[in-house]
């Protein structure tokens, strides 16, 4: 297969398996997705749903946060992963919202990145749920399975969060955005991977070498 043959392949095998592609975090309103989002750094979609179930029956918007303060939010989020930091960052970053965005979540990759705690992935994961932008976040899992599939031929998630939009048009990392992220976790996992059960192993580099 050529390179665009391959693409085509990979949206129908994960169009497939994912008919829908809603985001796996669970929240109320454009505010609980930004805090959602960012727990969720090298913590699980679950852990981060589990803590919520609570916390966002009382963190409902920025001024919450500033009324209940930094020391009652790590109280609350005490098992996330980083919640000393975490809980700084919801802070500071609801402060910001009031103070400079009249509480709306800013709708640029520029202005996201300004946020505490708000990395590139961080901001694409917003853009691309909340305002429907074509945006792929890449981190080492989206990087592994791209390498893996050979689209990409790239050494590290920086180089291929630069080539993305060179090898996907707009309505393909549309489709691809969430259903990738689904993808690596349930299938394309760093250790143990179903290769055997994965629909895409005839175009993976990486089940080819292995078999």
């Amino acid at each position: 297969m050529n390179l665009k043959e391959k693409i085509n392949f990979l949206i129908k095998i994960l169009l497939d398996l994912y008919p829908t592609d809603k985001i796996e975090l669970n929240y109320n309103n454009s505010y609980q997705l930004l805090i959602a989002v960012i727990m969720s750094a090298q913590t699980t979609d679950k852990q981060v749903n589990k803590v919520n179930e609570k916390f966002f029956k009382i963190l409902k918007e920025p001024k919450d946060a500033i009324k209940l303060w930094i020391e009652w939010i790590k109280k609350h989020i005490q098992t996330i992963w980083l919640y000393n930091t975490k809980a700084k960052n919801i802070y500071n970053t609801s402060k910001l919202l009031i103070e400079k965005y009249n509480w709306d979540i800013p709708n640029s990759l520029e202005e996201l990145l300004k946020l505490p705690w708000v990395w590139i992935k961080t901001a694409k994961v917003i853009l691309s749920t909340l305002y429907n932008k074509p945006v792929m976040p890449v981190d080492t899992h989206v990087h592994r399975v791209l390498n893996r599939i050979w689209i990409l031929k790239t050494k590290n998630a920086i180089e291929t969060d630069k080539q993305i939009e060179n090898i996907f048009n707009k309505k393909e990392i549309s489709i691809l955005h969430h259903r990738l992220i689904l993808f690596w976790r349930y299938y394309c996992k760093a250790k143990n991977p179903k290769c055997k059960n994965c629909k895409l192993n005839k175009i993976c580099f990486y089940y080819k070498n292995k078999n």
